[in-house]
């Protein structure tokens, strides 16, 4: 039987060529939202947030955990909506601890996390949605939605929706740690710029990535399983990875930390089993080399995530995905999206497969 999908290759592409664009004309209404819940009563005493979310949600609070610990200068805690309902839900919203937690949802229609939401407002904490689409099942449950519009959106696995949830996540952070001193104004204001001005190096990660990601492709489409690496903000990019090549391509994937695989992964066979390792600057480079120059070693078919440029990781790798550079560790996740992206619909390309096809072919 011929299933007709309603998902494309080509719709890949065109999302991730729309990054850079999005990320320009969104930024201003998404800080200005941002800025007006910030000006409430309940952004200045917070101590602890948590950012609730399914699949590339989730991956949204991982990549941006390191910014709300440095911008806002308060804990956060990424947790999916199951283990913060009947795990995390006591100890995190424990009497005295002024909390903010994050329901985070494109769609605003995963009904865990309008749970999460609501068991978290009647626990005393303070709810906030984040989502793509206004008055819906996310946005009414929360007492404030940051709503990211996204224009002409087509069945595609989340790519554009994934940066409007990081921008709106930093934008959060950015204006918490505003709200209660941990920026000064002009500090707060500087990285709002910082960020807006991170579209340039999108567009150039777009260009590179397009002359890069057909090697690499050919080098892991073909292999039964793949891993990728990373710590710290590149820990999310991991993982966002990992759900793409799982979502447009069937390519069995899964992300881990650097340091964890040299306790567990290490192990696994197949040796030349292809692994992604993020390399950006920042404060886990030094491990991610380490880990690329043992993969490789060791057999594997390594390709790291890096600068354009970067002669160190070329040699420890041996084979590079290039990003754009001169970003902060923080903001980094922006450009490995691109990447992940790309490279994600070149595989799927090469195997004759399109998005969300594997369980009817």
């Amino acid at each position: 039987m011929t299933v007709t999908s309603r998902y494309t290759l080509a719709e890949i592409s065109r999302q991730v060529a729309a990054l850079s664009e999005d990320l320009r004309l969104c930024h201003p209404t998404v800080a200005d939202a941002a800025r007006r819940h910030a000006n409430g009563p309940h952004w200045g005493g917070l101590r602890r947030v948590v950012v609730v979310g399914n699949g590339d949600s989730l991956h949204a609070a991982l990549a941006t955990q390191m910014a709300f610990h440095t911008f806002a200068g308060v804990a956060c805690e990424p947790a999916s909506p199951l283990r913060f309902l009947d795990y995390s839900t006591p100890s995190t919203l424990r009497p005295g601890v002024h909390a903010l937690v994050v329901g985070v949802s494109a769609s605003g229609g995963n009904t865990q996390v309008v749970d999460a939401l609501t068991r978290a407002a009647e626990q005393g904490a303070w709810t906030l949605a984040i989502t793509s689409t206004a008055d819906s099942a996310v946005a009414r449950a929360a007492q404030q939605a940051l709503v990211v519009p996204l224009a002409g959106l087509r069945p595609c696995p989340g790519i554009r929706t994934f940066q409007a949830s990081i921008l709106a996540l930093y934008l959060v952070a950015i204006e918490i740690g505003r709200a209660h001193g941990h920026l000064g104004r002009c500090e707060a204001d500087d990285l709002a710029g910082e960020l807006a001005a991170v579209a340039d190096a999108v567009a150039s990660t777009t260009a590179l990535v397009r002359a890069s990601c057909a090697q690499v492709a050919e080098q892991v489409a073909g292999a039964p399983v793949l891993l990728a690496l990373g710590s710290g903000p590149g820990y999310g990019s991991a993982q966002f990875t990992a759900a793409k090549l799982i979502e447009a391509a069937g390519v069995f994937a899964a992300a881990q930390d650097l340091e964890e695989w040299e306790h567990v992964e290490v192990l696994a066979r197949p040796r030349d089993m292809p692994t992604v390792v993020f390399a950006l600057p920042g404060r886990a480079r030094g491990r991610a080399l380490d880990v690329a120059r043992r993969a490789r070693a060791l057999g594997r078919t390594v390709i790291g995530v890096g600068e354009d440029g970067d002669a160190e990781l070329a040699a420890s790798a041996g084979t590079v995905l290039p990003v754009g550079g001169g970003v902060r560790e923080e903001f980094s996740p922006l450009l490995t999206l691109v990447a992940a992206g790309h490279l994600a619909g070149e595989v799927a390309g090469r195997l004759g497969r399109v998005p969300f096809s594997t369980n009817h072919s």
